[in-house]
């Protein structure tokens, strides 16, 4: 039983740890998505910043989760901005 409960906290330890890369990710290519006329990568790091998210709320820990969800609003903010296009 004990076995299982420390794999169970490494596993969702490890998605915080996955959540948080792909948020790195997704807020390079916001930096990116921030630039004139690039702003139609922000449609492509909405859903992949959802996906960094969602395995910030399965993990243990909400760093992960807040850090997706800020990316999140970066990009939708820039959309607003930007019209929603470019």
């Amino acid at each position: 039983m004990l076995v299982f409960a420390v794999r169970y906290a490494y596993n969702t330890v490890m998605f915080n740890i996955i959540s948080i890369i792909i948020g790195v990710i997704a807020l390079l290519f916001t930096v990116v998505g921030l630039v004139p006329l690039l702003g139609w990568t922000n449609w492509l790091i909405l859903p992949f910043a959802g996906v960094g998210a969602l395995f910030g709320l399965v993990s243990s820990r909400n760093s992960g989760l807040y850090f997706c969800l800020i990316v999140m609003a970066i990009s939708a903010l820039r959309l607003s901005l930007g019209g929603g296009i470019i």
